[in-house]
């Protein structure tokens, strides 16, 4: 077992937690403003944790999914379950294991927290097969990725606000930018082997989608600030995400492989940046 144990760990990602980080961002967002900035140790503890073990969870059920394909993809060939090293139960089994120590950790949490996780459990196990359906796969991923937000907002405040969905819209809306650089890296393989995704679907327009999510997040997180009527530091935090953007179109323009996988890990510069905008105003105001 402890031979297996870093197949184990590729397979969730631990060696790459760029993943992880995407899903951090937006959820400390949740924390912070459904907090008025004054999140308890606890919590923060409960969704580090959790975020951690459902993207873990989630990169098991993907590379089961797509066992079958990501051995024509010369970046996934060598996952563990596709080069035959790990077997597809394991996955599984390794998945739901993980999915069962999350939800154990929320268990001191109110009782909406644990209904909404329940959706988000469904979400991410799924998203890996909406690849086969969806023309935008990415939205969906954005739903699963993001769902730590309405459930920040139900564990602070035992209910979830129309700003939370709000901020949700804003996370599907970075998901598919950063997720179609993603899937820019991987186009020509992809359209052998039939899978569906944001970067096929808009075609010659790929780079113009990109830039125009970015700014339909960045103008959501304008009227986050002005609502919640946020100071200098916040906006701070906002300019510095919107220069990443512009950063980004600099690198995918071209739409060079490397130079748009580039761009993706760089979001999470931007996601982190936005948080930090968020953090300092709350704490400059104590």
């Amino acid at each position: 077992m402890l031979a297996r144990l870093p197949l184990y760990m590729r397979l969730v990602r631990l060696d790459k937690p760029i993943g992880s980080l995407l899903l951090l961002w937006p959820t400390l967002n949740a924390l912070w403003i459904a907090s008025d900035g004054r999140p308890s140790l606890m919590l923060l503890v409960i969704f580090a944790i959790g975020t951690l073990l459902m993207r873990s969870a989630g990169c098991a059920i993907n590379d089961y999914a797509d066992r079958d394909f990501d051995k024509h993809v010369k970046r996934t060939a060598e996952r563990p379950i596709t080069s035959g090293k790990i077997r597809a139960w394991e996955a599984v089994a390794l998945a739901a294991a993980l999915a069962l120590v999350a939800f154990l950790l929320i268990l001191p949490l109110n009782t909406l927290t644990k209904e909404l996780s329940m959706f988000a459990l469904f979400v991410a196990g799924s998203y890996p097969f909406m690849k086969r359906f969806l023309a935008i796969p990415q939205a969906y991923l954005g739903i699963a990725f993001g769902f730590g937000i309405p459930m920040a907002f139900a564990a602070v405040q035992d209910h979830v606000p129309m700003l939370a969905w709000i901020m949700l819209m804003a996370n599907v809306f970075w998901s598919i930018a950063y997720d179609t650089e993603y899937a820019m890296v991987d186009c020509d393989d992809d359209i052998k082997i039939g899978i569906r995704t944001s970067a096929l679907t808009f075609g010659r327009f790929d780079v113009a989608a990109v830039m125009l999510c970015y700014a339909v997040y960045l103008a959501i997180y304008v009227g986050i600030g002005l609502s919640l009527g946020f100071g200098w530091a916040y906006w701070l935090g906002w300019f510095g995400a919107a220069a990443c953007a512009v950063y980004h179109y600099a690198l995918i323009r071209n739409r060079d492989r490397m130079a748009c996988f580039a761009a993706f890990r760089h979001n999470n510069w931007l996601g982190g940046v936005l948080f930090a905008g968020i953090a300092l105003y709350y704490a400059l105001m104590r």
